[in-house]
C-alpha cells in the first residue's frame, strides 16, 4: 500500500497535515484557510470528498481555523478529546461552531478508521487540552507532536514507535532571547507548557534515536525566532556528534511555514 504525507503548512501562523492512501486520507489539524486547504489538496490531485476525518491536536487558532467549515459545511467528522472540543467551540476564530461533526477521542485508547489505527496521547502545552497522534497504516507508524514544552516519558514512548516523525523545533534560543517579544511571551514559549527549541529537539533526538526511524520532519517553526536552515543544522550537528549521518541513517527536513512540502510517498 502506498502511504502519502504532505505538510500543507507548519508554523506559528497555521498548521495542517495530510496522511493518506491512494484513495482516501485524513487531516491532522486545520489551522489555515479553507481555500488554501482545498487548493493545496487539488494541486496534489486529492479530492476533498476523499478526506475521511480531521484530527485536532489542541484548540489554538493556528490549528483550528478551518475546522468549522470542514466539519459543518463539508460534513467531515472532527475527532479530538471532549475538552479540546469544548475549547474549539469557545475559540474566537470559530465562526462556525461544531455540532453534527463532533467525535470524541480518549487519550491512549486506539481507534480504527479504515486502514488507519489512530492513538492520541497527552503532550504538555498550554491549550485547553493537548494531544499528539500516533498513526499506524500498513505497518508504517507516523507520530505527530506539533506543540509541546518538553518531551515527557509519554511523548518519548510514542516518538520511539515512529518510523516517520513530525516533531516541533519552534525557536532558536538566542534569537528568542535577543528578539522583540515581551518578557512574558518569552517565558511562556520557554516554559514546560510552551514550545520546544531547536536544541531541545536536537538533544532529545541525538540521545534517543532508534534504528527504525526513517524520516524526521521539524515542524511548527516560529516566524520571528527561527529559520529552517538553523533548525536543520542544529539537529543535524547533534545527530552527527552521536554518529548518526543525516541523508544516510535518517532523512531530516525542516517544514515550511506557509507553503506545502513535497508529496512524500512510502511503500
Amino acid at each position: 500500500m502506498k502511504v502519502k504525507f504532505i505538510s500543507l503548512a507548519s508554523g506559528s501562523s497555521g498548521n495542517c497535515y495530510y496522511l493518506g492512501t491512494e484513495t482516501y486520507g485524513i487531516l491532522i489539524d486545520a489551522g489555515i484557510g479553507i481555500r488554501t486547504i482545498k487548493k493545496t489538496l487539488k494541486d496534489f490531485n486529492i479530492l476533498m470528498d476523499s478526506i475521511r476525518a480531521v484530527f485536532i491536536t489542541h484548540d489554538h487558532a493556528d490549528h483550528i481555523k478551518a475546522v468549522g467549515h470542514l466539519g459543518e459545511k463539508l460534513n467531515i467528522p472532527v475527532y479530538t478529546t471532549a475538552r479540546i472540543h469544548a475549547g474549539i467551540n469557545r475559540s474566537y476564530c470559530m465562526t462556525e461552531k461544531l455540532s453534527s461533526s463532533v467525535r470524541y477521542l480518549e487519550k491512549q485508547e486506539p481507534m480504527v478508521l479504515e486502514d488507519f489505527r489512530i492513538e492520541s496521547f497527552e503532550v504538555p502545552h498550554d491549550g485547553t487540552d493537548n494531544v499528539g497522534y500516533c498513526i499506524e497504516i500498513d505497518g508504517k507508524v507516523f507520530s505527530f507532536l506539533t506543540d509541546l514544552g518538553e518531551i515527557t516519558p509519554t511523548a518519548a514512548h510514542y516518538i520511539s514507535k515512529a518510523h516517520y516523525l513530525i516533531l516541533e523545533a519552534n525557536y532558536d534560543e538566542e534569537m528568542l532571547k535577543m528578539g522583540p517579544y515581551p518578557q512574558y511571551l518569552k517565558e511562556r514559549i520557554t516554559s514546560k507548557t510552551g514550545h520546544m527549541s531547536n536544541s531541545d529537539t536536537a538533544e532529545f533526538l541525538a540521545e534517543n534515536i532508534t534504528e527504525h526511524l526513517r524520516y524526521i520532519w521539524l515542524c511548527h517553526l516560529s516566524k520571528d525566532n527561527n529559520h529552517p536552515e538553523l533548525a536543520f543544522k542544529t539537529v543535524e550537528w547533534k545527530l552527527k556528534n552521536k554518529g548518526v549521518i543525516v541523508g544516510k541513517d535518517v532523512q531530516l527536513l525542516a517544514l515550511k511555514r506557509n507553503t506545502p512540502s513535497e508529496l512524500y510517498v512510502f511503500e
